[in-house]
């Protein structure tokens, strides 16, 4: 593993998602090495000859300076990166983020893999709607480890529960859905005990990871060659449709409220999770991308 220490001038970076006014990322790179991972796009940036996930740069930033300034705004931690990646136990420069925000009126929302973010529970509490989301996109730990380096499904359950149960907002991202693989309705069952929020997001291949993950399917599940060349080669978006019906179903039956690309929605402590659908932003809601910005 390369790392190597990095000055810059700031951390905060101003955002142009619709989720967060601040788009935050301690690291750069990120050895959770995730073989779907949009954010390899990062490398061309940073003229590190190693593969995706073999590296990290570790930010240092001159202390923010009135922080009071980020009162009412929105800061997304881990947008190209998980800030509570194994390095982050020896670096903390997430935690010494959170110090430095600490008491300024700014909101947070974490996206991690890692159960190492249980470490800062006790900082994490101190801002306004914190909210804390972990990407659970199967209960098979098998298939966990043959697409990334991160915590087991158990650890990242468990972690969920214990920041759900300490009064943080917490979102089981299921991020990305993949076809024919995950079992959807299973995750939502596991995790309906620990979490406001649950967002749905379909697996969109693009980039030099579209032929890692079709060789992946076609060597390991081969009798979903056809389905994955439906959707990734064809462009056909029937799959999506059929699991968003079955999804309108079952989340009716089961008495969770299910919404389309709407995460303003939480549901309140001890009731099941808001289920929210972002499969057809863009594809084929014609309103969404207008609604969601860049989304």
């Amino acid at each position: 593993m390369a790392i190597k220490e990095i000055q810059v001038k700031s951390v905060m970076t101003k955002s142009n998602l619709p989720v967060a006014d601040y788009s935050v990322n301690p690291y750069v790179g990120c050895t959770h090495a995730c073989k779907y991972c949009y954010a390899s796009f990062m490398k061309r940036f940073t003229n590190h000859p190693e593969p995706w996930g073999q590296f990290i740069d570790v930010k240092y930033w001159p202390e923010l300076r009135n922080p009071r300034k980020y009162a009412g705004k929105e800061a997304f931690l881990g947008s190209v990166t998980d800030c509570y990646q194994p390095c982050e136990a020896k670096y903390r420069r997430t935690r010494a983020l959170l110090e430095q925000l600490q008491g300024s009126g700014i909101s947070v929302s974490i996206a991690t893999k890692s159960d190492l973010v249980l470490r800062d529970i006790d900082l994490i509490r101190t801002f306004p709607n914190a909210r804390v989301s972990f990407s659970v996109n199967t209960l098979d730990e098998s298939f966990r480890k043959e697409m990334d380096c991160a915590a087991t499904i158990a650890r990242r359950l468990a972690a969920m529960k214990e920041l759900y149960d300490a009064g943080v907002q917490t979102v089981c991202q299921m991020a990305p859905i993949f076809p024919g693989v995950t079992d959807v309705k299973a995750i939502i069952g596991a995790v309906k005990d620990r979490c406001n929020l649950v967002w749905l997001e379909n697996l969109n291949l693009r980039g030099d990871y579209k032929a890692r993950i079709l060789q992946w399917i076609h060597a390991n599940r081969p009798e979903l060659d056809g389905l994955y060349h439906a959707i990734y080669t064809r462009n056909d978006r029937s799959y999506w449709a059929e699991l968003d019906e079955s999804l309108r179903e079952f989340t009716a039956r089961e008495g969770f409220n299910y919404l389309r690309d709407d995460d303003t929605q939480r549901a309140p402590f001890g009731q099941p999770p808001v289920v929210v659908n972002y499969f057809f932003h863009e594809q084929i809601i014609p309103s969404a991308k207008k609604a969601q910005g860049c989304k």
